[in-house]
């Protein structure tokens, strides 16, 4: 087998697959630190929070469309893949470091707000997509009797960099005293694409897979789906978008639910445990997943749970008269810390189960396609939340314990849940129904 080649370092599955997936998935992944400076930015450029805060938006989306329409060339060429997510991520990083610094000059210019909605949303974006996708086949060919530990290694790595590059991130922006902050993404473009590079050169796929040559003929996207009964393809892509838009959807309002539970106090800790749960959720879930007959299993676990979290939360009320009450209290933070898992493992089981169903022949293109879900869900996930807490419910001011006041709606962050449960019963009902256990061609 493939993992047990001998030869030195060139055959190395750790060298050649592993580290070059965590130098890509690591750096990219750093995406998610966009809400540690969207502030200063806005402040610097003269925009509102709001709009800059697009740009993230931009960059997922962008992520799941360049997955979905450069799969085949991932499929194909994992060297040039992974050389155009270098080039585009670090291009993104230091382009919006420019429009930073443009807008710095140019107060209110329009053309530094576009110029961060293209270089980080948009070319950033391509990055993101190929260099997601570029390492999950190798690690799976590596890896051929630990797909999922592999994939989840790597996807773990791309869940934990907020954490990690936070502090990092903070300690380079400093107080931003001098309106500076442009600079950490002229750093960072540098740094990362060291790093990425690096990845692209180790990147290799196994001596013992054979990939089509050019007079072959290789089975496309359809082709390849049609293997299968389409409904299994729908089901997946049904259930990954639903458990995406739900972690979003309460991932995005976590802070303000902390508070509404009098734990303000404690917001940052449990924003660093939940990153944790994140990565742990992404590298458990799918190292679990190795050991079971059917992988769907662990989504019908997870979304099981994830019912009977939200159901707990929303039947107390918890959100709403979990201040001050200890079981109220557990319950909130139980469902924080599982949807964040759940949603972290949604993501590093999709690459295998989808080899399970449809085969290795087209695993990249495929998945890429199914990434699309992502893409949606991060133009709908956060937007649903949002959308619902500010028209049900009414704002009221809540005096934290070091005397701020924040703004809060307890009864609008209740009705994410009411929502979030009736889309985890249809990805359950999607998850038993339409997706069989029997795979198809297995690597």
């Amino acid at each position: 087998m493939a993992e047990k080649t001998t030869g030195g370092w060139r055959q190395n599955k750790w060298v050649r697959a592993a580290i070059p997936a965590l130098l890509l998935h690591c750096s990219i992944g750093t995406v998610y630190c966009w809400s540690i400076f969207s502030q200063e930015i806005a402040d610097h450029i003269g925009f509102s929070k709001g709009a800059t805060e697009w740009a993230f938006s931009f960059a997922i989306f962008f992520l799941g469309m360049s997955a979905a329409f450069l799969g085949n060339i991932v499929e194909k060429d994992i060297h040039k893949s992974s050389l155009i997510a270098t080039i585009c991520f670090a291009a993104g990083m230091a382009g919006t470091g420019f429009f930073i610094w443009y807008g710095g000059n140019h107060k209110g210019s329009l053309l530094s707000l576009i110029g961060i909605y293209i270089s980080y949303g948009f070319i950033m974006g391509i990055g993101l997509g190929t260099g997601y996708l570029s390492p999950v086949k190798t690690l799976m060919l590596w890896f051929s009797d630990r797909k999922g530990l592999a994939t989840g290694l790597a996807v773990a790595g791309f869940g934990a960099a907020k954490a990690i590059a936070s502090p990092v991130m903070q300690a380079i922006l400093g107080d931003n005293k001098n309106g500076e902050i442009y600079k950490m993404f002229w750093i960072l473009a540098v740094v990362y694409f060291i790093m990425m590079f690096v990845g692209h050169l180790l990147l290799k796929k196994p001596d013992s897979w054979h990939e089509p040559q050019s007079g072959e003929k290789k089975p496309g996207i359809m082709e390849t789906l049609r293997t299968r009964p389409i409904s299994n393809y729908i089901g997946i892509w049904l259930m990954f978008y639903i458990n995406i838009t739900c972690g979003l959807a309460l991932i995005s309002q976590e802070k303000m639910i902390v508070k509404c539970v009098g734990l303000a106090a404690f917001a940052g800790i449990i924003s660093t445990v939940s990153a944790i749960f994140n990565a742990g959720g992404r590298l458990g879930f799918s190292a679990w997943a190795d050991t079971m007959k059917d992988r769907n299993s662990v989504y019908k676990l997870i979304f099981i749970l994830s019912i009977v979290f939200t159901a707990l939360v929303m039947l107390t009320q918890g959100i709403k008269n979990g201040e001050g009450n200890g079981l109220l209290i557990f319950l909130v933070l139980a469902l924080i810390f599982f949807v964040n898992a759940g949603y972290g493992g949604g993501f590093s089981n999709v690459p295998t189960l989808l080899s399970d169903h449809f085969g290795m022949k087209s695993i990249s293109a495929v998945h890429g396609m199914c990434l699309s879900a992502w893409a949606i869900a991060g133009l709908t996930g956060n937007q649903l939340a949002t959308y619902i807490v500010k028209h049900v419910g009414e704002f009221r001011d809540m005096v934290l314990s070091d005397g701020t006041v924040v703004s809060v709606n307890t009864q609008g962050y209740q009705t994410v849940l009411y929502v979030t449960l009736a889309l985890y019963v249809v990805a359950c009902i999607v998850c038993f129904t339409m997706i069989p256990k029997k795979g198809g061609e297995k690597a």
